[in-house]
């Protein structure tokens, strides 16, 4: 789970059908290996796949050496987790939301002091926003915040407080769309799930789609469901991930050739900048004008409106007289 785009697009596919499907043309190419810096026995399953992957050109995917050496990969270069190490579905939800637009090294810091101040869907429910976003601060995107606050409601009030395990039921709740609801799926309780993220989708231009540009997501897609392991999604996918985060790491990062990559735009001096700036300083929970804001912030107060009209209406903020407050 990771990075500045957490999620793309997802289903869940059964263990027959997913191996059915292959990608469509053009022809797949994989690439050279990119062994270096990898365990000896990592880097012979590598070039063992990528010469199986050349030699079976338009047929079938080597799906039986992609495993062998991906899981190889993991048991030796897989990354220690926090989120990795608990079963408890409400902690891997919060990785999950986390883990949409922030990587991981933020997140391992940020993850034990919110489920320390939030321990369960309940409290997290009945937590004010103030409280929520002094926990939150310094992981951006607020709107994070605001939509796990959201979710917890919706399922302690909708659902009893028990998390849904079906992915058409928590892609009801606010906050969690198709993919998302697919890969908690796979997290949470081990499914057969299918679904893209950065890092998966670098592993994959990197290893099938080398040659290509604006590689969509529609044609990386049957190649995941293709290579799924489904006797135990759940370390598959981490596998994936840390790979993909180790190709990046290691100058192999391909996510600028996926019709679904968008450049991120500079933070600083940003409306984004603008909005956590403003959301901070109402953290000490006093109401605000908005000349006051402008001026404490030394922005200009066109800017400042603008944001704080954005902020109420994405329920934010509430107005108390002529001055703001965080809501409710």
């Amino acid at each position: 789970m990771t990075t500045t785009e957490r999620h793309a697009t997802g289903s869940v596919a059964g263990r027959g059908a997913a191996l059915a499907v292959a990608p469509r043309r053009p022809a797949r190419r994989a690439t050279q290996p990119a062994d270096a810096g990898l365990h000896p026995d990592v880097a012979k399953l590598e070039r063992r796949f990528v010469a199986a992957a050349a030699r079976a050109a338009r047929a079938e995917p080597p799906v039986a050496e992609f495993q062998a050496f991906v899981l190889a990969f993991y048991r030796r270069h897989g990354r220690q987790l926090p989120w990795r190490r608990t079963r408890n579905p409400y902690h891997i939800l919060v990785a999950e939301i986390m883990l949409q637009q922030t990587q991981a090294p933020r997140v391992v810091q940020k993850y034990p002091a919110f489920l320390a101040a939030f321990p369960n869907l309940t409290t997290l429910a009945a937590a004010p926003l103030v409280d929520i976003l002094r926990v939150w601060r310094g992981m951006g995107y607020n709107r994070r915040a605001l939509a796990l606050k959201r979710l917890a409601h919706a399922i302690v009030s909708q659902h009893a407080g028990r998390i849904p395990r079906s992915p058409a039921a928590l892609a009801s709740l606010p906050g969690i769309g198709a993919a998302t609801a697919a890969s908690f799926t796979a997290f949470a309780f081990n499914a057969p799930s299918v679904f893209l993220e950065t890092n998966i989708r670098t592993v994959f231009i990197h290893y099938f789609f080398r040659r290509r540009r604006q590689v969509p997501d529609a044609a990386l897609l049957p190649l995941v469901a293709a290579m799924l392991d489904h006797t135990n999604p759940r370390r598959w996918y981490n596998a994936l991930m840390d790979l993909g985060a180790w190709l990046k790491a290691h100058g192999w990062n391909r996510n600028s050739t996926a019709a679904a990559h968008r450049p991120q735009p500079a933070f600083a001096g940003s409306t984004r900048e603008l909005r956590g700036r403003i959301l901070a300083l109402l953290t000490d929970g006093r109401p605000h004008a908005a000349a006051a804001i402008a001026r404490t912030l030394q922005a200009e107060p066109t800017r400042v409106a603008h944001c704080l009209a954005q902020l109420r209406n994405e329920g934010f903020l509430r107005r108390r007289r002529a001055a703001f407050v965080l809501a409710d």
